[in-house]
């Protein structure tokens, strides 16, 4: 008898593999945008990868080449762990097929089981990516047996396991919790913020925990702070004993770890599945409504009212499109009450680097933040299978898209322009410097919008069965967010070691002018693209 989750999992694999549709579709455009999809979702494992590798040079050249197994493993699991308190959302709880699945003859844990392996098989290329890149760096430095190789690469595929399982089940805690509530999407996100807020916080709590302990110099010594990192997860110890000291014990004891976990996690989960997806699918009406005079809109105005209704009536939209401009409020209030220089000292570990030489980089550290993910990348994508209405009506496409990136500048416009004052304010920036920094950050919102529109426009998907899917991995999200964001750092540097050479303010204007190219031509793409 086969096990119903494998069943149910190989359905689902089947009816959303872009290998199926491409084998069977006729239609030209798909396949070509599947193709490019798969090209652009190559190139961004193949930048991981480079970026692991070079991380391992770095250990081989500094000596510490043992403790990559252990990094390697961090990583994975830090990774693993904050995509999916991203996904359980979209994943576990109120997707499309819910019915359909609930429906079938298998128990809801069942159900609930199959969604998170389905989750799990779409993730694991990112972590394979790097356990692969990390072993050949290992490999050729360390040179190990050859049996280290298979089971570095068996024990990749349980490392992201018990992560997964710890973020699923704050993710069912939390929707739990908001179950009980009317506006339960807002409950959600709020929890979300918290937790996710907490997550990024709490290196540095733990950093000052150490030094009150006057433990300091375990955080100068990237080794010691890895093997610290293990000491704290034991998996990630594990597996760097198994690799490093073949004690196979370790292979055991993470094995059955995962096992344990994920029975005992989707027993607790399933006893109360059915009730948080009602919960959360049903729509509680105000007994208090009353009708009263309507107010009319501009075409693009109305657009714009119901972008933000989709996005504030999706818990995974919401906390992925907007977690970067709370971040960046956050760190920019952060910066006001703490003061510039002493958080630039907390990031840059004590480093010796003069404050004002990095008041140039002001705008790049805002965007970094506030770039993170455009709705506009999403958006075309979300209409889904009622793409046909907005088609059918007496509005043009341009005036369509147009709303979506209006949208878009009301929701980064004004965090950026407060992130930027606040932090102007704490770094006593000139006056005119503050104010070109802040028409900067005006056009590199404009820049993410249109080029964000682009992307999205560009490798739309419309035949999606959960929101993830376009959300956290559509092709467009990672071609528009990995250069976006590596893109973001190396101005960050390119603007510091420029504005020390011919001035702020003229390598200001300069970005200024050239922000303001690219979202010119970004924003005439868009428009030939749906005109």
């Amino acid at each position: 008898m086969r096990n119903n989750n494998i069943v149910l999992l190989k359905i689902l694999l089947l009816s959303t593999s872009n290998r199926n549709i491409y084998r069977y579709t006729t239609d030209s455009k798909k396949r070509k945008r599947i193709v490019a999809g798969t090209i652009g979702m190559g190139l961004a494992y193949l930048l991981v990868m480079a970026y692991c590798i070079a991380m391992c040079i770095g250990y081989g050249t500094s000596g510490l080449i043992e403790s990559a197994p252990v990094m390697c493993a961090l990583i994975i699991s830090l990774l693993a762990f904050v995509f999916t308190l991203f996904k359980t959302n979209g994943y576990l709880f109120k997707f499309r097929e819910y019915d359909m699945l609930m429906s079938l003859p298998f128990e809801a844990r069942t159900v609930a089981a199959c969604k998170f392996l389905y989750m799990y098989v779409n993730s694991l290329p990112w972590y394979l990516s790097i356990s692969v890149a990390m072993m050949i760096g290992y490999g050729v430095f360390q040179r190990p047996s050859v049996i280290v190789y298979p089971v570095w690469l068996i024990l990749s595929l349980f490392l992201p396991v018990i992560p997964m399982l710890i973020a699923s089940f704050f993710g069912f805690l939390i929707a739990r919790i908001s179950a009980g509530f009317r506006k339960t999407n807002i409950v959600q996100t709020v929890l979300s913020f918290i937790f996710i807020i907490f997550c990024f916080s709490a290196r540095y709590i733990f950093e000052y925990i150490f030094k009150n302990d006057k433990v300091d110099q375990i955080l100068h010594t990237t080794s010691r702070v890895t093997g610290t990192g293990a000491d704290i997860y034991r998996p990630a110890r594990w597996f760097a004993d198994v690799i490093t000291k073949g004690d196979y014990l370790g292979m055991l004891f993470l094995l059955g770890l995962s096992i344990v976990l994920f029975a005992v996690v989707f027993r607790i989960v399933g006893r109360s599945y059915r009730n948080i997806n009602s919960a959360l699918m049903s729509h509680a009406a105000s007994k208090k409504y009353k009708m009263t005079g309507q107010k009319s809109k501009s075409v693009i105005h109305s657009i714009v009212f119901k972008e933000f209704k989709r996005m504030t009536g999706s818990t995974v939209y919401m906390t992925n499109a907007a977690v970067g401009v709370v971040l960046s409020f956050l760190l920019a209030l952060a910066i006001l009450i703490f003061g510039f220089d002493t958080i630039i000292s907390v990031v840059t570990q004590g480093a010796p680097i003069d404050a004002s030489m990095l008041q140039p980089a002001i705008p790049f550290i805002c965007y970094f933040f506030i770039g993170m993910l455009a709705t506009t990348v999403c958006s075309p994508s979300l209409e889904g299978k009622n793409y046909w209405i907005i088609k059918s009506l007496p509005i043009e496409m341009k005036t369509v898209y147009q709303g979506k990136m209006l949208f878009n500048m009301y929701l980064t416009l004004p965090f950026m322009l407060v992130s930027e004052l606040l932090i102007c304010i704490s770094a006593k920036a000139p006056v005119v410097d503050t104010v070109l920094y802040l028409i900067l950050g005006i056009v590199l919102c404009a820049f993410s919008t249109a080029w964000g529109c682009v992307c999205g426009v560009r490798h739309m998907r419309l035949d999606w069965e959960n929101e993830v899917e376009v959300i956290k991995q559509g092709s467009g999200v990672a071609i528009y967010m990995f250069p976006n964001l590596f893109a973001s750092m190396v101005l960050m540097v390119l603007s510091v070691f420029l504005g020390t050479l011919i001035g702020s303010i003229t390598i200001t204007v300069l970005f200024i002018l050239v922000a303001a190219l690219l979202a010119f031509l970004s924003y005439r793409r868009v428009m030939s693209m749906v005109g």
